[in-house]
């Protein structure tokens, strides 16, 4: 029976391990205020579990734990867990220091790896399949004794059983008899497929033990092969916030829950948490300074944007028609992108979103064929919804008269063995003042930056707060060579919200100019108006030197 189909089990669990696995990723580095900043986003969203790290392993999680103990984050909604090790080949559990550290790590729950692949345990371990299981069963039996709640994980589960069954399965009963909670079962190698994981779950649910499921994402099958399991009989979920992890990562721990939730019915956070996932999920990238994936699904920028004009004229009559889910479900927000591709429903409903009424049939189509003819000439407006509202702005006769540019140049120069000297300088009318103001810096843009800034301080003292935070260029005619046509998108931010806009021509430097003053026209308008528009977000490097 699919688990569509039948009712929550009596106890599910959610066991995220981001702190732990996710932090095996390549260049993530979480620091002990790293991870209590995540713990704390974690227990947030309502996640039954989290696991800490591996106390006595190394000082960062030791220190962790200890930060916990002493009561720095205090858990609402989750339990602490603690990852180890069962004991060293030849020692008692009770006399083995890393189990020791479990044990006084202060965490209710212990999180036990297991070698469930007899190769494994001979070549890895070097030891014998018989003491492998002793090691298991002391392990268990005397944190257990110690008041501890215990958990084991069965390293490389899938490749064992499909070698050799009989030893898997010996080892999940060897757990589950000697007092494990549950036995979770590991995709180590992340090279299963979901039929594969369903069968085996299943075969192996005739142990009688309580079973979860731990998938890594090389096939790029772990949230599939999650739900497969669920599907078999798993009641313990394993992954990590946004695919943390090693190599292609874990399981999406926010799609599973997702999909369990949203397409399955079953209630698996406090009521009203999974609204907060999109923001969650953002604010845990921001911890770890891993730019989120706008195509990861449900929380990605891009999981409910629209392109074609197909999809933006039946989303018109009803959204749902091309949207799985309300994207409020998950705290997400249906976007209406604006490019070539566009139709008049497209500009119409992006209209909306900015706060303008096209509802003039000839309005709309007009404006949608210069979107086009300028997007055919390199501009791009999807990536730039700042430019895409002056342009409406221009058309329907509502864009304010804040500043008149009457000319600007750019010098540079640079002598043997020094750095180049960069000069800005621009002349504006504002509030009926015309100045001339030059401005320097490191770079044509940096100079020219300064030199606007400096040019409305005195009319606008809010420009200020304005911070160009990522410059992009793309070369648009790349058979040209230097005299190609350039794109510049240039992203701005108040302190409160960021906008983009865009610049094109064969001069990269005009180009920039151009994104560059609709850069400041835009936050003007919204920093003189009552009006505020939803933010445009994203994560981004900063501007590179020599800009």
């Amino acid at each position: 029976m699919p688990a569509s189909a039948r009712p929550l089990p009596a106890e599910f669990h959610v066991f995220d391990t981001t702190l732990r696995d996710g932090s095996q990723q390549e260049g993530l580095r979480l620091s002990v205020s790293d991870k209590i900043a995540i713990a704390a986003l974690l227990d947030e969203l309502g996640v039954g579990f989290i696991e800490g790290g591996w106390p006595g392993a190394n000082p960062n999680d030791t220190a962790f734990f200890q930060a916990m103990a002493n009561g720095q984050l205090k858990l609402n909604n989750a339990t602490l867990v603690a990852f180890g090790f069962t004991r060293r080949v030849g020692m008692r559990a009770a006399d083995d220091p890393l189990t020791a550290a479990l044990r006084d790590s202060g965490a209710p729950v212990a999180c036990l790896v297991a070698k469930s692949h007899d190769r494994h345990v001979e070549q890895a371990l070097r030891t014998t399949l018989a003491e492998n299981l002793a090691m298991i069963t002391d392990t268990v039996t005397h944190l257990r004794s110690e008041g501890q709640r215990v958990f084991v994980d069965c390293e490389h589960f899938f490749d064992g059983y499909r070698e050799n069954p009989d030893y898997a399965l010996e080892v999940v009963r060897t757990a589950a008899e000697a007092g494990a909670e549950v036995v979770v079962l590991c995709d180590t190698n992340g090279g299963m497929l979901p039929p594969w994981i369903g069968e085996i779950v299943a075969a192996t649910g005739q142990t009688g033990a309580q079973l979860g499921i731990h998938c890594h994402n090389d096939t790029g099958c772990a949230v599939a092969n999650t739900l497969a399991a669920v599907d078999a009989g798993a009641m313990h979920i394993q992954g990590t916030i946004n695919g943390y992890g090693e190599r292609t990562g874990n399981a999406d721990l926010v799609s599973v829950i997702a999909n369990l939730e949203l397409k399955y019915g079953w209630p698996l956070l406090p009521a009203g948490s999974l609204r907060e996932a999109t923001r969650l999920s953002h604010a845990i990238a921001e911890v770890t300074n891993v730019p989120p994936s706008a195509r990861q699904p449900y929380v990605g920028l891009s999981s409910f944007a629209h392109k074609a004009g197909l999809h933006a004229s039946a989303i018109k009559v009803d959204p749902n028609l091309y949207q799985h889910i309300d994207p409020v479900e998950v705290g997400n927000d249906m976007r209406m992108l604006v490019s070539d591709m566009a139709g008049r429903a497209n500009i119409q409903i992006k209209g909306e979103e900015l706060g303008f009424d096209l509802s003039d049939r000839e309005l709309a189509a007009k404006i949608t064929d210069q979107v086009k003819v300028a997007e055919a000439n390199g501009y791009t407006y999807e990536a730039a919804d700042a430019s895409f509202e002056l342009l409406l702005r221009r058309e329907l006769d509502q864009l304010p008269d804040l500043f008149t540019l009457h000319s600007w140049r750019v010098f540079t120069q640079a002598h043997e063995g020094q750095e180049a000297d960069t000069e800005a300088t621009v002349r504006l009318t504002a509030k009926g003042q015309t100045q001339r103001v030059v401005g320097e810096g490191n770079g044509p843009v940096n100079a020219l930056d300064h030199a606007i800034r400096n040019s409305l301080a005195d009319a606008y003292p809010v420009v200020s707060r304005f911070e160009l935070i990522d410059y992009r260029v793309r070369i648009l005619e790349q058979g040209h060579g230097t005299d190609a046509t350039v794109r510049v998108l240039i992203q701005t931010t108040d302190g409160r919200r960021a906008w983009t806009t865009v610049g094109v021509g064969q001069n990269i430097v005009e180009a920039s100019w151009e994104a560059l003053t609709e850069a400041y026209l835009y936050g003007l308008i919204h920093a003189t108006s009552p009006a505020q528009p939803p933010a445009v977000t994203a994560e981004e490097p900063q501007v590179p030197a020599g800009v």
